[in-house]
């Protein structure tokens, strides 16, 4: 069994959640392919074709000052983003392992492409313990009122054990013979 490269753990941690969809930054890619994010970009630029919107897109400023506040990146006062990054989705993020055209870049993009597998595979699982747990709600929600009258009669019968009862062998005894009117 081979080792993996890079820890599985590392690179989910930089797949995140832009536009409804999973993606990772171009700093994030580059830095696992062994390029500068300005190699990946200009290769990235060069093969433009193979980058339709579904692979790739620019974020905005908003979205990358709102992003660089949420992972708390701070730049230098008076220092600019100077170019806005650029966000793969997991076939983005294949094919520019194909442009890069590094050993390093291929091996990083199998880490790559099974750390969104795995996160498929953990949303799925999720959605359906939630289907699940929504489905047993619904069948137990109707028993309420059932359990309640079952509840009901075990009580009405307890409290019909409590008083006493015309046996033969409790209670009051009843005379034999003739009564008079």
């Amino acid at each position: 069994m081979s080792k993996e490269i890079i820890p599985h753990g590392m690179i989910e941690s930089k797949i995140l959640l832009i536009r409804g969809q999973k993606v990772m930054l171009d700093r994030d890619l580059a830095i696992l392919y062994g390029v500068a994010t300005k190699v990946l970009n200009q290769a990235v630029k060069r093969k433009i074709e193979k980058f339709p919107s579904d692979f790739m897109f620019q974020l905005s400023k908003k979205e990358s000052s709102d992003l660089s506040r949420s992972q708390s990146v701070t730049l230098k006062r008076g220092q600019n983003i100077k170019f806005l990054p650029y966000a793969f989705t997991e076939y983005g993020a294949i094919q520019a392992a194909n442009v890069v055209n590094s050993k390093i870049a291929t091996q990083a993009s199998i880490a790559v492409v099974r750390a969104f597998a795995r996160l498929r595979e953990m949303v799925s699982a999720h959605k359906e313990l939630a289907a699940k747990l929504a489905e047993l709600e619904q069948r137990l929600s109707g028993h309420d009122t059932e359990i309640k009258a079952i509840v009901d009669v075990i009580r009405q019968l307890m409290t019909g054990l409590n008083q006493p009862q015309n046996d033969k062998h409790s209670g009051p005894k009843r005379q034999i013979g003739f009564k008079p009117e």
